[in-house]
């Protein structure tokens, strides 16, 4: 079997001239081989980025373009391509990126594998460990407590028991902060768990440690990238001193960025994106460490059905692949991308058992919110 094509496709719904919001756009590959089977992927990141990372035309040999580095090969020699990639684009792209690019075509990779073997991916993964993963689902919190507490009490008739609050206005002023915390546990109940993400809106230690103490007794289940992942130094000393657990490294990639983060800032819990961190290969090698540094391990998930799929068969090989991030996104691209989505049953969503990623697209709304450019 051998690669013939990766397929580069950027969407995007606004005109270039409009604003763009998490979920309007999406960056998916297609990996085509001479026998027929083609692999899925995606990368939640800028697609017009990592669209040229894939078609550049090659500078020198470590800076190719990927669909140059893969035309010709064996799709299922997974490892091997995955270190060909990152050596042979270092130049541009050993992080960030880069690292992004590979993820999607990681991603795409082990599907053409498990279409192959005719196994599922969980299965080329070592086995799977669990039929059911339990969802927490994430939300921007509206402006007001009120309508917060109403989407709230929406999530709950859902299904949900625990989920997470971040974006929108939240993290900008502490006083309208603890209204929509004090509002959504009201709403919830004791019983359930809420997460916020402040998408690292606190700037320093003492700032996120005030704030910190503040939200205590709201009983929070974790607090999301308080600070930037670069402070170090902030991030340890707030694990330290707080009560509430503190996560972060959703834009983090490679376990060799990873293991930093680990050992220098001690997070209760990791956060890395399948699709940004350099795919499911990498996602294994990011757990390893992590368990070897007692962290838990959770991981992003904020785009379409492609990334659900992949995180659904990755977390369900491993010890404590025990929670899945269930977006709220109203996006076409997230809503009608993948016409048969993993859906939420009684809190949780199921594991399938098919081989590959199980995805099926909409080809008609790929040709109306496709992006013409290309470098091929």
């Amino acid at each position: 079997m051998r690669i013939t094509d990766v397929e580069a496709i950027w969407l995007r719904i606004p005109s270039f001239t409009e604003p763009c919001e998490w979920g309007e756009d999406a960056f998916i590959v297609r990996v085509h081989t001479d026998t027929g089977i083609i692999g899925i992927g995606e990368s939640d990141s800028s697609p017009a980025v990592l669209k040229a990372l894939v078609e550049t035309p090659s500078s020198h040999s470590t800076s190719r373009g990927l669909r140059d580095i893969l035309l010709g090969e064996n799709p299922l020699e997974i490892s091997r391509l995955w270190h060909k990639m990152y050596e042979e684009s270092s130049y541009m792209g050993r992080r960030g990126a880069g690292i992004h690019a590979i993820s999607a075509i990681d991603i795409a990779l082990w599907d053409i594998a498990s279409q192959h073997y005719g196994v599922p991916i969980h299965t080329l993964l070592g086995g799977k460990l669990r039929d059911t993963i339990p969802a927490y689902g994430t939300m921007i919190p509206k402006d007001t407590p009120t309508e917060t507490a109403e989407a709230v009490t929406e999530l709950l008739a859902a299904g949900f028991s625990s989920f997470k609050l971040g974006g929108g206005l939240f993290g900008l002023d502490p006083e309208h902060d603890q209204r929509i915390v004090h509002a959504a546990r009201n709403a919830a109940g004791d019983d359930a768990k809420i997460a916020v993400d402040l998408v690292y809106r606190w700037k320093n230690y003492r700032y996120a440690k005030t704030q910190v103490d503040r939200l205590h007794e709201y009983n929070l289940n974790w607090i999301e990238e308080p600070l930037p992942s670069d402070d170090h130094d902030g991030l340890r000393r707030l694990a330290e001193t707080s009560r509430t657990r503190i996560t972060g490294g959703e834009g983090l990639t490679t376990v060799a960025e990873f293991t930093d983060f680990i050992k220098n800032t001690r997070p209760d819990i990791i956060q890395p994106d399948i699709t940004r961190c350099g795919g499911i290969s990498e996602m294994r090698r990011i757990h390893e460490v992590a368990t070897q540094h007692s962290t838990e391990l959770v991981p992003h998930g904020f785009s379409t059905g492609i990334l659900m799929a992949a995180t659904v068969q990755f977390l369900a090989s491993i010890p404590g692949g025990n929670l899945i991030e269930f977006s709220q996104s109203t996006s076409a691209l997230y809503q009608d991308l993948v016409t048969n989505p993993i859906t939420l049953e009684n809190g949780a969503v199921r594991v399938r058992n098919e081989p590959g990623l199980g995805v099926q697209l909409d080809e008609d709304l790929i040709s109306k919110y496709r992006v013409e450019m290309s470098l091929g």
